[in-house]
C-alpha cells in the first residue's frame, strides 16, 4: 500500500519530537491568512483542547506568523455533532473533534475515531497512515466537502463507571447507562438501557440533586428528576478524572472494548484548503501530525498517574469478566453485520479496518502482548 501524501509532504523530523517547524525563507512573500479552529471538546478536557491549540501554534511558527489559526471554544460556533456541517458549509475553516460525534449522520464516521473491538493506538496510526484508513475515510468525508487529518489519540481507555458490580453478562440486564453511538447499539443487545449522550457534568448534577432531595425527607421528591444512571461510559483515567466521573460511581471497569483507543480529528473545508499556497498546506500537514504525536504521548504520560489518583480517592478498579467480553464481541459482530447490509460503504470500510486488525494481531500478540503479560506477572511477584 502506498505511503500517503500526509507523510510525504510533511517535514516531520523535529516536529514529531515537539519542536516547531522553522519558518520558510520565503515567509516575507507569503500571504497573510487568518482561519478559525472550532473545538468539539469542553475546556475541562485540556489535553484534547490543547491538541488544537498546539496545532495552531505549530502552523503559526512554521509560517512566520503569516498563517494564523485562532482556536474557538467548544460550542462557540457549533456543537460537536454539528461541526461536520459547519465546516462543510464553510461557517468555519476547520474544526477539531472526535468523529464519533457524527454517528447519527453516518455510523461509518466512527471508523475515523473508535469502534467496538477495533484498533489500538499504534494499529490505528498504521491503518490511517500506512494502510487505507486515510483514503477510505476521506472518501466518506468528501461528500461533506471536508478533508480529515488525525490530530491526537487518547491511547488505551477504560470502559465504564458503575454502581453495580458486573460479574457476568446477565448483570448488564436493565443497567441504565450513559452511552451512545455504536457502543449503545451493542450494549442494548446485552440488555443495557442506554440513556443517551448526556454530559458527565449533567449526570453528576442529577445524581447530586436526587441525593439531596432524598436526604431531606428520606424519599425522592415527587416528579423530581432521577438521581442519575447506574453507569456512565468512561474514557481514559486522565479525562475521567477531569470530568469527575469518579463521583458518579465507585466501580471502574476496563478495558473499553468499544473504544480501545480514540482518535481525534482535524476537519478542513476543502475549498479553504485548495486556496492555500502549497507550502502552507505542507506546514499544516506537518503541524497536524506533530500535534497528533505530542497529544498521544501526553495521554500515555498522564493516564497512569491519573489512575493511581482515582484509586487513592476510592475508585475500585475491576476487569470486565471474560463472559461479558465474549457476549459483547458477539453482539458487536451482529451490529456490524446489520449496518453492513444497510450501507455498502460501511461494509467496505469495516472489512478493510477489521482486516487490518486481524492481520496485525498475531504479530502484536506474539511480541507486545506476551511481553506485557510477562512483565505484569513479574512485577506483581516482586510486590
Amino acid at each position: 500500500m502506498q505511503r500517503r501524501s500526509f507523510l510525504k509532504q510533511a517535514g516531520l523530523g523535529t516536529m514529531a519530537a515537539g519542536a516547531a517547524v522553522s519558518a520558510p525563507a520565503l515567509a516575507q512573500d507569503s500571504p497573510s491568512i487568518s482561519w478559525r479552529l472550532a473545538s468539539g471538546f469542553p475546556a475541562a478536557l485540556d489535553l484534547r483542547t490543547g491538541a488544537g491549540e498546539m496545532f495552531c501554534k505549530f502552523v503559526a511558527d512554521a509560517t512566520g506568523g503569516k498563517f494564523s489559526i485562532r482556536p474557538q471554544a467548544d460550542g462557540a460556533i457549533a456543537s460537536a455533532a454539528e461541526l461536520l456541517d459547519a465546516v462543510g458549509a464553510a461557517k468555519v475553516e476547520c474544526a477539531h473533534v472526535s468523529s464519533a460525534a457524527c454517528f447519527a449522520k453516518n455510523p461509518a464516521f466512527c471508523f475515523d475515531s473508535a469502534v467496538p473491538f477495533g484498533l489500538d493506538t499504534g494499529s490505528m496510526d498504521a491503518w490511517m497512515l500506512e494502510g487505507d484508513g486515510l483514503r477510505l475515510t476521506r472518501e466518506l468525508f468528501k461528500a461533506h466537502k471536508i478533508l480529515n487529518f488525525p490530530l491526537g489519540n487518547t491511547g488505551p481507555q477504560m470502559g465504564l463507571w458503575s454502581n453495580r458490580e458486573i460479574k457476568r453478562a446477565t448483570d448488564l440486564k436493565d443497567l441504565k447507562m450513559r452511552v451512545d453511538g455504536l457502543a449503545a447499539q451493542v450494549l442494548a443487545r446485552l440488555g443495557v438501557a442506554p440513556q443517551g449522550a448526556e454530559s458527565a457534568a449533567q449526570a453528576e448534577a442529577a445524581k447530586q440533586a436526587g441525593a439531596a432531595r432524598a436526604s431531606q425527607d428520606g424519599k425522592p421528591e415527587a416528579g423530581a428528576a432521577p438521581a442519575g444512571p447506574d453507569a456512565v461510559a468512561g474514557a481514559g483515567a486522565y479525562d475521567d478524572a477531569k470530568l469527575g466521573l469518579n463521583k458518579t460511581a465507585k466501580f471502574y471497569y476496563g478495558p473499553s472494548w468499544w473504544a480501545p483507543s480514540e482518535q481525534l480529528s482535524l476537519y478542513i473545508n476543502e475549498e479553504a484548503w485548495a486556496k492555500l499556497p502549497k507550502h502552507y498546506q505542507a506546514a499544516l500537514e506537518a503541524a497536524a501530525l506533530a500535534a497528533h504525536t505530542r497529544t498521544t504521548a501526553a495521554y500515555a504520560a498522564r493516564n497512569p498517574a491519573a489512575l493511581a489518583q482515582l484509586v487513592a480517592a476510592g475508585a475500585q478498579v475491576r476487569a470486565l469478566p471474560r463472559s461479558v467480553m465474549d457476549a459483547a464481541f458477539e453482539a458487536a459482530e451482529q451490529v456490524y453485520a446489520a449496518l453492513g447490509e444497510k450501507d455498502p460503504k460501511f461494509k467496505e470500510i469495516h472489512d478493510n479496518y477489521m482486516g487490518w486488525r486481524d492481520h496485525a494481531m498475531p504479530w502484536f500478540r506474539l511480541t507486545q502482548g506476551a511481553y506485557d503479560q510477562y512483565l505484569g506477572v513479574a512485577l506483581s511477584a516482586r510486590g
